[in-house]
């Protein structure tokens, strides 16, 4: 009797691991493919943009007014700081550098 109970629970175990087996496997092979759809990305890549938004405030421009403002934001100004903010910039450049050489200094 010991051994017809072994032998189902034998039979009961492997029959429910290789269901499991095919029921985790059964749909994958759908899954990696991508949707009817989905254009290439061969495809994609060979297209030429014709319209883009702004980097700054995401208005459509056309061709010729993106080419500008990519060559607008190229040539960009020098940043205008203050005197009071340059020196205290260098200032704490200055602290952190005598703080690295001289680590026991309080400043």
């Amino acid at each position: 009797m010991k051994i017809t109970k072994k032998i189902f629970l034998g039979i009961l175990t492997l029959s429910t691991s290789i269901f499991i087996w095919l029921t985790s496997t059964w749909g994958q092979g759908l899954v990696a493919l991508p949707p009817p759809e989905d254009i290439p990305e061969e495809i994609l890549r060979t297209q030429i943009i014709i319209d883009a938004r702004s980097p700054l405030d995401g208005k459509p421009l056309n061709p010729a007014e993106y080419a500008e403002l990519q060559e607008q934001l190229q040539i960009s100004p020098p940043p205008k700081l203050s005197a009071d903010v340059r020196q205290t910039i260098y200032l704490i450049r200055l602290r952190k550098a005598l703080l690295q050489i001289f680590p026991f200094l309080d400043i």
